[in-house]
């Protein structure tokens, strides 16, 4: 699993300038080669970032994401983040204006960052502001609903949150780097050079996940990474990874996402 590096203390603060009566709502469309990194930076603007085709890693202060194309990432105004494209990808972004945003009375369920499993609803409307018909009126009425969706839709199950304790990032940062390595409490506290003791309690503390949890999750967002890839089967993704069967990985994937990786293909196989 690629890992973005640690945000800087000095982000670029890169600006949105909207086209005259866009009324508090912009749109902006790219595409990016898998290997591209947007560096730190933060907008005025809030923003919705949704991967209609690919897969990315969004890092903020708190943790790491990785956002395949059925999810999209909510980033409040001025916080700052990074971007990994992980592969080929076609990324739709909505930017919300500050004093917009506040007419719509939503503030306190949209003021951290997280990532939404986009649904039908949300899918569309947002798809349907990049049509050449979509006037402002239209957008905004697409737009609300898009922050309508947003209230309830906060999906954590591919958020990796990162320890601030030095010694215990650079073990988050160890195991990122290598999910699949079988690295034990011991070698990876020696390797931090912190004590097997301490790690199993900051970890806990400061993620509200056992180290051993962590570990588990990592590998299963690695695993989304690689499923998002062509012609990767379930089967060669368990065995990469390391897991003792197909099963064993069904169980853990599903423990962590709530679904099946059957089922997250046949999601990703029909929105392809």
């Amino acid at each position: 699993m690629n890992i973005a590096k640690t945000p800087s203390k000095t982000p670029t603060l890169v600006p949105v300038r909207p086209r005259p009566g866009a009324g508090g709502v912009e749109i902006l469309a790219r595409s990016y080669r898998s290997g591209v990194r947007l560096d730190p930076h933060m907008h005025r603007e809030a923003q919705l970032v949704f991967a209609a085709k690919g897969v990315m890693q969004v890092q903020t202060p708190r943790g790491v994401w990785l956002v395949p194309p059925e999810r999209a990432v909510w980033v409040p105004p001025r916080l700052e983040h990074a971007i990994d494209v992980l592969s080929d990808i076609e990324m739709r972004t909505v930017y919300f204006q500050s004093r917009w945003l506040a007419k719509q009375k939503v503030s306190a369920a949209i003021a951290n960052e997280f990532v939404v499993r986009v649904g039908a609803l949300m899918r569309e409307a947002v798809l349907a502001m990049f049509e050449p018909q979509c006037d402002t009126a239209r957008k905004l009425t697409l737009a609300r609903l898009v922050v309508m969706d947003l209230r309830d839709a906060g999906d954590a199950s591919t958020f990796m949150p990162m320890p601030q304790h030095p010694k215990a990032r650079q073990v988050a940062n160890i195991i990122l780097g290598d999910p699949t390595a079988d690295r034990d409490l011991e070698e990876l506290a020696a390797e931090a050079g912190i004590s097997g003791r301490t790690l199993t309690r900051l970890f806990p503390a400061q993620t509200k996940l056992t180290l051993k949890s962590w570990k588990q999750r990592a590998r299963v967002i690695a695993a989304i990474e690689r499923l998002g890839q062509p012609g990767v089967s379930i089967k060669q993704v368990a065995a990469a990874l390391g897991f003792s069967s197909t099963a064993a990985f069904s169980f853990a994937f599903r423990d962590v996402t709530g679904e099946t990786p059957t089922a997250f293909l046949s999601r990703k196989d029909e929105k392809a």
